[in-house]
């Protein structure tokens, strides 16, 4: 399926009329057994695209949130192997939800881009997103990946000119992701003109939809990128619910799955 699942995804949205929620949770967080239980509750809860984020020990473009969440996960014995076969075993239940790998390059350097690439696909991955490899070392990965029939989906920031556009989107496969603003993750968030005005630069320059993230805190902003994108992208804000409750001891799978269910119905309302 890989790349498939995500333009059959973005296609039955668009039947729908309405813009997707796309859903990141790093693999292992708070635990293995909570991870992968809130994974197969996020479709139900209205997830329309699930990125899982593969634990790294240095994640440099990511805020505090999903930070601590990569260092529980290690901590809970998570691995890129493990990621893996959570996917797997997600697939297991549901064939049809788009999923897309996110991280940095140095664990799959590690496993080697060979295997990673082999497993990936036999386990169900339909994308990556690499945050750390530029368009100039697309012979690294991207290219591997999009031989093997993963897509391969570029980010787009605020500080991508003109000039530097084109050699974004070339490649660009599954969607393109625009980071709304510049820093790191959950930071804060980007005002409805500027994701406009940025929604409206890139459309001329590429038919794959976009999803647009980082700081999406609340249905109404959710709503709100979804009507202006092809899909709203909320990460931090997730992880932090679900860490929160793990921390109170509570159910923290209902808490993500509840959290999510809130951004689909906003997302939804017309």
């Amino acid at each position: 399926m890989t790349v498939e699942r995500i333009e059959n995804r973005f296609a039955a949205l668009k039947a729908e009329g309405r813009g997707g929620l796309v859903t990141f949770v790093t693999a292992g967080d708070p635990d293995p057994r909570i991870s992968l239980d809130l994974i197969k509750g996020l479709p139900k809860a209205g997830a329309d695209v699930i990125e899982i984020g593969m634990p790294f020990s240095d994640p440099m473009a990511d805020g505090p949130a999903i930070q601590a969440s990569s260092l529980r996960a290690i901590n809970a014995g998570m691995t890129l192997r493990k990621t893996i076969e959570l996917v797997r075993a997600f697939r297991r239940g549901d064939t049809e939800t788009p999923i897309i790998a996110m991280g940095y390059y140095n664990p799959i350097y590690s496993y080697g881009v060979d295997a990673f690439l082999k497993d990936a696909v036999e386990a169900g991955i339909d994308g990556l997103i690499i945050v750390d490899l530029p368009p100039e070392e697309d012979d690294e990965l991207c290219v591997p990946a999009m031989d093997a029939g993963l897509a391969f989906i570029r980010l787009a920031t605020p500080t991508t000119d003109d000039k530097r556009l084109p050699a974004v989107l070339n490649r660009s496969s599954g969607f393109v992701y625009y980071v709304a603003i510049a820093g790191i993750t959950g930071t804060r968030s980007a005002q409805t003109e500027d994701i406009q005005a940025a929604v409206d630069r890139l459309r001329p320059n590429t038919d794959l939809p976009l999803a647009v993230g980082f700081g999406i805190r609340t249905p109404e902003q959710a709503r709100i990128v979804a009507d202006i994108a092809d899909a709203a992208v909320v990460g931090s804000a997730l992880v932090q619910a679900v860490a929160d409750t793990a921390a109170e001891g509570g159910d923290a799978v209902k808490a993500g799955l509840d959290f999510v269910k809130s951004l689909a119905d906003g997302i939804r309302e017309r």
